[in-house]
């Protein structure tokens, strides 16, 4: 297979790493891992990847990474989802994506495309009731510390104008391997369906093949300066329709309960304060609260679409039942 070139990808580890570092080897890419020495990356080996082990907190050694290496593309997907600060997050998520942009340029190496993995998350939530869905030139509301961040991030890449950039925002990320959803998953799975309020809302999700594809477009169509893109499936869902679909596949009755958003709260603050000392982040907080109960977060795909030729090829029915084979294949439920 002919060689496309040299991906150094941030993130790799993760999620959403697993699944670009396969696309990006299916496609006949030569993958360079950004990863920690303490990453686990077992579950990486069957891929024909190499590892590099980039300082982000400092620009000068990552300007003689990427000058040593010279790469072609770099996909900047890492990102912490959880901290205990707003300046942690913002330490993680927008002063390394400052430092990588600002040593790719004093590298002076020919990149053809920087894509950043951003987040619907810097825009916000829309009201339940507004007609348009939510479009890249929103004016941003972000309601969490990692969507603030996010933004941050994207506010310090424009001051690199020659920065060959594309910004991707996905929505909600699913698919095998994830964990947040798999929660959700496994609590229907064992008959339980707790529901946060009683509040209608507006969801969308993107599942992690479409996404990852749409990445890989990104390095290789020809795309004006400094373009923005939403990324979902291009449907709107309401709050039922994730567990109506899983409870289908999986053949399962439930017990369906309501918790008010008021002791989803309080549990919150709780767990807040039992993690006020601990270097980990709980995966309730109450900025997560407001996250998971806002009214509309469907989104305008029309730039990817039109610039990316982006076409979704998992709606949440296809995308939950390739979700749950794996899950079930793998022992996860």
């Amino acid at each position: 297979m002919e060689r496309k070139g040299k991906i150094l990808l941030t993130g790799a580890s993760g999620f959403v790493g697993y699944h670009l570092i396969a696309a990006a080897v299916a496609r006949g890419y030569e993958v360079y891992a950004a990863v920690r020495k303490s990453s686990q990356v077992d579950h990486l080996k069957e891929f024909p990847v190499q590892y590099v082990y980039p300082d982000f907190a400092n620009a000068a050694a990552l300007q003689q990474e990427l000058q040593a290496q010279q790469y072609d593309y770099i996909i900047h997907a890492a990102a912490a989802t959880r901290a205990p600060s707003q300046q942690a997050f913002n330490a993680a998520n927008a002063d390394i994506t400052r430092n990588l942009a600002t040593a790719i340029l004093q590298s002076g190496i020919p990149l053809k495309k920087f894509v950043f993995v951003s987040s619907l998350a810097v825009l916000g939530p829309i009201p339940y009731d507004c007609s348009d869905p939510i479009a890249e030139n929103n004016e941003p509301h972000p309601i969490t510390g990692y969507g603030r961040s996010k933004l941050l991030a994207e506010q310090y890449l424009r001051e690199f104008p020659t920065l060959p950039l594309v910004t991707l925002r996905p929505t909600v990320v699913y698919g095998p391997r994830e964990k947040d959803l798999y929660v959700m998953f496994k609590t229907l799975a064992r008959g339980m369906e707790p529901s946060i309020g009683r509040k209608n809302q507006l969801l969308s999700f993107v599942y992690v093949a479409d996404l990852v594809d749409v990445i890989l477009d990104a390095l290789e169509k020809p795309t004006p300066p400094g373009l923005v893109c939403n990324i979902s499936d291009g449907q709107v869902y309401n709050r039922n329709e994730l567990a109506l679909i899983t409870k289908r596949i999986l053949n399962k009755k439930t017990f369906r309960f309501t918790v008010p958003v008021g002791v989803v709260r309080m549990l919150a603050s709780l767990m807040e304060t039992l993690y006020a000392r601990s270097k980990k982040s709980p995966l309730l907080y109450r900025e997560r609260v407001g996250e998971l109960t806002a009214p509309n977060w469907n989104c305008s795909i029309a730039n990817a679409q039109q610039y990316l030729g982006y076409m979704p090829k998992y709606d949440l029915e296809k995308g939950v039942t390739e979700s749950l084979k794996w899950y079930k294949e793998h022992n996860w439920l």
